[in-house]
């Protein structure tokens, strides 16, 4: 494993582009950052801060999370609003988001100023449709964390850091999803962060409170743990030309200072799966919250 960059206070949000590198956020300190080919690093965007997850979007730049769902350019930096806590009801912000293969976003709020050491309060699961309609999809989620389809995309798995489980829900042919059924149970002293999926269909789950990133069979068996030298693991991501790089990111909680949060590097036997671009639109109407979806 390759220490590649450290000196952030909390990595997160970790995506792969083929052209650039990897981009990356510091949610505390603030600003998205792109670890190019070379391994450089250099500030992409300034100051944002918050940001829990990202995905490329198919018009350049990227879609973001925080305090809302943002589209992102970069060359002529603009931001237009995807979803904003205001539709999302009782929603401080939102964490970590994936997409799906016709470019639609998941996205999951947060009901509750983690950083404020407020009562946990659940939050929901969001679908942003192409057209830049948004719809509920799932609720009751803890604390929401990564998100990532199965190979074929008809199962979609979610962790829940607050319960330290992953869930998994069955997706329709519209993107809704099924009544969600956990899948992978973590224990009690881990908190399930970020999540890839293999091209094998193993589940890659970082824990940020284990210095871990565990695996999981496609059937929710555990497989194994790559050791991970900082304790608080946050997310993942594969990368590389034959997507078989894994970067790992960190926070510093547990570390010897405030700003150790760091990018590691390691070659795995299996490759990981292209996360598809974006290709969601702005100008979001109101939500469609008829569908919440409560466990089986």
């Amino acid at each position: 494993m390759q220490e590649l960059a450290t000196g952030y206070s909390l990595i997160e949000g970790p995506v792969w582009d083929t052209a650039k590198g990897l981009y990356f956020s510091d949610v505390l300190g603030g600003g998205i950052y792109l670890l190019n080919r070379q391994d450089e690093v250099s500030l992409a965007l300034p100051k944002r801060r918050g940001v829990g997850g990202m995905a490329l979007h198919a018009d350049g730049g990227l879609v973001v999370g925080g305090r809302e769902i943002v589209h992102v350019t970069l060359a002529e930096p603009s931001t237009r609003v995807l979803l904003d806590r205001q539709a999302a009801g009782d929603a401080v912000g939102f964490n970590d988001l994936t997409t799906d293969t016709v470019g639609r976003c998941y996205v999951g709020s947060i009901a509750y100023a983690i950083f404020r050491g407020e009562e946990p309060k659940p939050g929901n699961l969001y679908l942003i449709d192409v057209d830049g309609g948004v719809r509920l999809v799932s609720d009751g989620i803890l604390l929401t964390n990564g998100l990532g389809f199965s190979p074929d995309g008809r199962r979609l798995y979610h962790s829940d850091a607050g319960r330290s489980l992953v869930r998994v829900y069955d997706v329709h042919g519209d993107g809704s999803l099924g009544h969600w059924r956990a899948f992978a149970a973590m224990g009690n002293d881990s908190v399930p962060d970020g999540l890839k999926v293999a091209a094998d269909g193993s589940v890659w789950v970082a824990d940020a409170r284990g210095g871990r990133v565990a695996v999981f069979c496609s059937n929710g068996r555990h497989r194994g743990d790559v050791a991970v030298p900082r304790r608080m693991v946050t997310s993942l991501c594969f990368g590389g030309d034959d997507l078989r790089d894994l970067y790992i990111v960190t926070g510093s909680r547990g570390g010897p200072t405030d700003t150790c949060g760091t990018i590691y590097r390691m070659r795995t036997d299996v490759a990981g799966l292209p996360l598809p671009a974006a290709r969601v639109r702005h100008g979001a109407a109101s939500i469609d919250d008829q569908a919440p979806n409560q466990r089986r």
